[in-house]
């Protein structure tokens, strides 16, 4: 099964594959499901070609994968544009909602360690 361009796996039980599409998460997967009246343990070889185009037309009436993405980037960029602070933080490449920098950032900011204590040993040595 297909939707918006992304193959659902046949041999998973859909409230596990459809959270694999961009945009979909457990509980709105579980929301199609509910809508489409298409039990959550089914898997995507087991539908029937209604009970397919029912999840199909449910899941893509939200803005899942390409589309979110490029509204996603849309909106980044426009923080961007307008020199806001969260815009100046995406290009920078650090965190944008208000994490701390001193110790919890370090996929933001690259993996570096700067210890205080290695630092006045070698001044201490010279």
């Amino acid at each position: 099964m297909r939707i918006a361009g992304i193959t659902i796996p046949d041999n998973k039980q859909l409230a596990y594959s459809l959270p694999l599409l961009y945009g979909i998460g457990p509980s709105r997967a579980r929301r199609i499901l509910d809508t489409a009246k298409v039990p959550y343990a089914k898997k995507g070889k087991d539908l029937t070609g209604e009970e397919e185009q029912r999840v199909r037309s449910l899941a893509e009436a939200f803005a899942i994968e390409g589309e979110l993405r490029r509204e996603i980037g849309q909106n980044i960029k426009r923080l961007k544009d307008i020199r806001s602070l969260r815009g100046m933080r995406h290009e920078r490449g650090l965190p944008v909602r208000g994490q701390r920098t001193k110790t919890n950032s370090r996929t933001r900011r690259g993996n570096v360690r700067k210890t205080m204590t290695s630092g006045r040993r070698t001044l201490e040595k010279t």
